[in-house]
């Protein structure tokens, strides 16, 4: 990594999207990050503040081509894929040739094993070797791994809060592995920058929608942590909806108990005990609320026990800590750095 008083130097590869812009904002006042290099496959090699008119003056870049070889002579050390899924696999893989190494924040390097890649994603996975060897990046459960990681593959937005919601359940036993709801909902930036029909203006202003419910791609990825970290196979039936706000997630998880006579006492001891030591994690006691959590990398959790059931509550942004924020958390671990350097008010 770069000298102890010199910035490390950053690729943002996928440089039109708004995992690219939070990125660029938070990078531009990180003390240990420099962006030298922005790549975009478009043909008329836009700067960056062309395609991020909030940048104008501040990152000027022009987004090159993706070329390893190229990114490599800019002294590239660390970079951030926000390609879409698919697409990161080649480039990935290409840049860990060069010595570079790579905060994924696609999903393609998620998943432990090609056929659960194939059956979720409906495409072949190439580099079944990267996948075995990428470090899942959710600090809270993985920092030690994250710290000498080659490969870090950024966790999705809403596996967050119901990783985060669920573990020191999972952990202690306490709530039956295999009869979990996680009920949830995510502003419209969660779909990405390009034009959708469900994300058209009228289609998606004053409605509020499901979708792929029980079978959204991002399920195998909350049970693959959980099954983890408790040794035992963990199932969650997974309900995403679609609100008309720009970024948030708020996620209703429901468990039944194992563990008799559990409190909001107990849980909430049990929760602060966990994540003690865990600067983005907040315990709260107020029920919490997509606004608390907004253009912050923090998540916010509140556990009730309510007549038979578990209940837990959870919050973040999804462009912040549901992708760009937990990414710059997994530079700084992977620099040395302090890991909230860049990422607190």
């Amino acid at each position: 990594m770069a000298g102890k008083n010199q910035p490390t130097k950053v690729a943002i590869l996928g440089a039109s999207g708004y995992t690219a812009a939070e990125l660029a904002r938070i990078l531009l006042r990180h003390p240990g990050a420099k962006i030298v290099a922005a790549t975009s496959r478009q043909d008329e090699s836009p700067r960056f503040s062309q395609l991020h008119p909030r940048f104008s003056g501040q990152l000027d870049l022009p987004c090159i081509p993706f070329d390893p070889l190229v990114i490599r002579s800019l002294g590239v050390e660390v970079a951030f894929g926000c390609l879409p899924h698919g697409a990161s696999q080649g480039a990935v893989a290409s840049l860990l040739q060069e010595g570079i190494r790579v905060i994924d924040l696609s999903a393609d390097f998620r998943l432990r094993t090609p056929e659960y890649h194939r059956k979720w994603y409906k495409e072949e996975h190439h580099y079944p070797d990267l996948l075995s060897e990428a470090v899942y990046g959710l600090p809270e459960l993985y920092r030690d791994k994250i710290q000498t990681a080659r490969l870090v593959a950024n966790p999705g937005c809403y596996p967050q809060t119901v990783q985060l919601g669920l573990l020191p359940l999972i952990q202690r036993g306490w709530i039956d592995p295999v009869n979990i709801i996680a009920d949830a909902k995510s502003g419209v930036s969660g779909a990405g920058r390009t034009p959708k029909l469900g994300t058209h203006y009228p289609e998606c202003n004053e409605n509020l929608s499901a979708y792929q419910t029980g079978i959204h791609r991002h399920t195998p990825e909350m049970e693959q942590v959980l099954t983890q970290v408790g040794g035992t196979l963990v199932q969650v039936f997974f309900s995403p909806h679609l609100v008309p706000m720009d970024r948030g997630i708020f996620s209703t998880i429901y468990a039944h108990p194992l563990k008799k006579g559990l409190t909001t006492a107990m849980l909430f001891e049990a929760f602060r005990e966990h994540y003690s030591g865990n600067p983005f994690v907040r315990i709260v006691e107020h029920l919490p609320a997509t606004k608390f959590t907004a253009h912050t990398n923090f998540v916010d959790i509140h556990p009730m026990a309510v007549k038979d059931r578990i209940v837990v509550l959870a919050t973040i942004d999804n462009l912040i800590r549901g992708a760009s924020g937990v990414a710059v958390q997994n530079f700084n671990l992977m620099t040395g750095q302090d890991e909230s350097l860049g990422l607190l008010p």
